[in-house]
This record gives structure tokens, sequence and C-alpha cells, in this order.
């Protein structure tokens, strides 16, 4: 199992998914920079968050622009299995394999801490056999999720809403939103269910030191995933 994790101008959790992946997870990963054009030889792609070029135009715009999305976006719809938290989360609704948009916080103030979330899709390939609630940390200035009425009503026909925030009882409240999400989504998952984007960061929650490990039910889906032989190096 080998594992990509996109670096871009201004990228700042790489290092976190690099370490989780390799030490935590146990599979293998390389850092993939934004210019390179395949993905030849990788199984699953991990698009970290942070400030990919520095959020300028819009959070991750610049980077749905970048010439190695244009290999994600070609091997999410063939099946790869592609991750997206925080920054990455935003990256993939903009360029189009998530639905949606992330905009500032309901607060208007960057929110780093933890927070619980409730599983609602356990038929995909990132939720299958994940705990009901989680509690994984968040760090955003900019993650509320919103959507027309017409997309909502489809994610949730569809059984595409990945997470919700919710109490560490697993109730939805006003208070357990940290940023007035739609419906307080917190991660969607694509029609396949091979696309999974979140505001939260699994990255940061697989050892105890770091106060969860509730972040390695979600990241172990990719121990599971097959090697596909036609991304084996010659």
């Amino acid at each position: 199992m080998r594992v990509a994790v996109l670096r871009f101008p201004g990228s700042n959790c790489d290092q976190d998914a690099l370490y989780a992946l390799r030490d935590d997870v146990q599979v293998e990963a390389e850092y993939v920079w934004h210019e390179e054009t395949s993905l030849r030889g990788f199984d699953a792609v991990f698009i970290p968050g942070g400030f990919s070029y520095g959020d300028y135009l819009r959070c991750g715009a610049m980077a749905s622009r970048s010439r190695i999305m244009e290999a994600v976006v070609r091997e999410a719809h063939g099946g790869m299995p592609v991750i997206g938290a925080c920054n990455g989360f935003q990256i993939l609704c903009e360029v189009g394999l998530l639905p949606g948009a992330l905009l500032r916080n309901a607060s208007e103030r960057f929110v780093c801490r933890d927070v619980f979330l409730r599983v609602e899709n356990r038929a995909s390939l990132w939720t299958q056999g994940v705990e009901k609630i989680l509690r994984i940390p968040i760090a955003h200035g900019e993650g509320r999720y919103v959507c027309d009425e017409q997309t909502l009503a489809r994610l949730e026909s569809e059984n595409r809403i990945a997470f919700r925030y919710v109490t560490e009882n697993g109730e939805l409240d006003a208070v357990a939103n940290p940023n007035g999400s739609v419906a307080s989504i917190a991660g969607l998952v694509n029609e396949g269910g091979n696309v999974l984007g979140l505001m939260p960061h699994p990255e940061r929650a697989t050892k105890a030191l770091l106060g969860s490990t509730d972040g390695l039910q979600i990241l172990r889906a990719l121990c599971a995933v097959p090697i596909r032989a036609d991304q084996l190096v010659p």
C-alpha cells in the first residue's frame, strides 16, 4: 500500500499526515509535489491541511488548478481512495470532487479544539467499522460548510454525509457545531464512497500522547485497500 501525500506551497500539515501514515497506520507514504502530473505507483492520496498558496484567492481555489489535481480527479473517478482534511476538504470541493463550499466560520474567528463527530454513513470505504462517536481536533478559520437546499437534499437521500458535529453524547446541538456548517456537516463522501473530505484532522488523532487515537479508525481504511495492478511500478 503506497499513499501519496500532496504538497502545495503553503501546506503545513503534510508532515503530520506523512508520519501518521508511516508510523501509526504503517503504510508506505511519500510526498508528491504539486507540479507533478502523475500518481503512477500510488494506491491512494492524502490531501493535507494548511494554507495552500496562502489562501490568497479563496481557500483551496488555487491548489485545485494545480497539475497534480488533474491526476487526482482522474484517479478518483477511477476508484482510487482520496482523503482531504481541512484545506484538503476545501480543495476537493473546489475541484468538484465533492459538492458545496467552505466559507469563513460563523464566529469569524479561527477555531482550534477537539470536536465530537457522529458517523452518519458507515457504508463507505472510509467509515466501515468506525465507532459511532469520534473525538478529533479541528484547526480552521474557514470551515463552515455550505450548499444549496437541493444539494443538501441529495446528500441526505444518497447517504453521503459522512460525519456531523455533535455533543459528547452524540446529540445535534448548535453549541457543538464549531463553525456554523449547514446541517452540522463535518465531512462528506462522493457518490462512489472512495473520496472523503472532512474539516477535522484525523492525522492529529493517531496517538494517545496527542489526546485521541480516533483518527486511526478513519485512516486504517487504507490498510484494507487492495493494491491495483495498474498502479505498480514496472
